[in-house]
């Protein structure tokens, strides 16, 4: 009797598992690592939906979010106006949760902590800054025995928000980058190499002597990998933290409009960490598939309700309680 009813109750999990509604997304990393955590726990907690989540960047979140073949995509650069205008949807930008890029480097001997100013960062990528004790790296880090060892710059190959807030990030603080390479979520740059996804370029910096590039704060977290300071608009030296970040939105908080895509890089404030970001989830409204934009809108309303609280665990910073209460109105009108 005993075993008939363990077998009988596998065979209840076996078929909820199956007739379980599932929801596919696609696209940003940057928040891949809380998108993981917060899907299982929702799919623990609710069976009857389960939320299948590809990590390919956010260029490939929009495209397949505006060609229909997902249910969600997910971006941690804002839709342009011409891109929302071309889809042949509807898209509702929701802001999930806020983080910091960062630049990480190889170096090793050097056991400082460095700092990267403006002209440094956008030196590097710009080919202008090929070695290690450059003049300019070297001012800001009196006292650091900086070798004299080349620059490789990685950056990512694929479409990237992580891209776009860093160029975004650059193009405020230096014209010359402004003019020559811009931003966006893929761009041009004039040197380096380029791996895929947040994953590809912590691999390739991890493992590769005198290289340099940028990630999310959790990427470089997990994987150990040295991250530096950034002097922030205020002239002021930060580390990446969540209460930087935080102090990034607060910054913008009168600033951010209905629509919620807004760019926070650069922020003022003394303790604002300057290449900070909200990320979003891309919603078509209205759904394709009724009962799935109804599982959707369940799942939205869990995160900020009990997910929210998680983010900073990973190394993320909650909505601010102002913003979520405006996102919370926007989940009610989703179709």
């Amino acid at each position: 009797m005993k075993l008939n009813v363990i077998g009988t109750g596998l065979l209840a999990i076996v078929a909820a598992s199956a007739s379980a509604q599932q929801i596919n997304g696609a696209g940003a990393t940057f928040p891949n690592p809380i998108y993981s955590k917060w899907f299982s726990e929702y799919s623990q907690a609710n069976p009857s939906v389960k939320i299948n989540y590809q990590s390919i960047g956010s260029g490939g979140g929009i495209r397949q979010v505006t060609e229909g073949t997902v249910d969600f995509g997910a971006s941690d650069g804002p839709m342009s106006d011409d891109a929302l205008a071309a889809s042949k949807i509807k898209i509702v930008h929701i802001p999930t949760v806020l983080g910091a890029v960062v630049p990480i480097y190889n170096l090793p001997g050097v056991t400082q902590e460095l700092k990267f100013s403006q002209d440094a960062l956008a030196g590097i990528y710009l080919g202008k800054i090929t070695t290690w004790n450059d003049p300019v790296i070297a001012k800001e880090n009196p006292g650091v025995n900086l070798p004299n060892l080349p620059i490789l710059q990685v950056y990512r190959s694929d479409g990237s928000g992580t891209t776009y807030i860093f160029t975004d990030y650059l193009s405020k603080i230096s014209p010359e980058w402004k003019s020559k390479v811009g931003a966006g979520n893929a761009v041009k740059w004039p040197v380096g190499t380029g791996q895929k996804g947040s994953e590809g370029v912590s691999a390739m910096v991890r493992q590769s002597k005198g290289s340099f590039g940028y990630v999310e704060l959790v990427y470089a977290a997990e994987n150990h990998i040295q991250y530096g300071m950034v002097r922030n608009h205020d002239g002021k030296w930060v580390k990446a933290t969540t209460a930087g970040v935080t102090a990034a939105a607060a910054a913008f908080a009168t600033k951010i409009p209905a629509d919620y895509r807004v760019s926070i890089t650069d922020a003022t404030g003394p303790e604002s960490y300057p290449i900070s970001s909200f990320t979003w989830l891309l919603i078509p409204s209205p759904a394709k598939d009724a009962a799935k934009g109804k599982a959707i809108v369940g799942f939205l309303n869990w995160m900020l309700d009990k997910g929210e609280a998680e983010a900073p665990s990973l190394t993320y910073a909650p909505l601010p309680a102002a913003v979520a209460a405006r996102v919370k109105k926007t989940i009610a009108t989703l179709k």
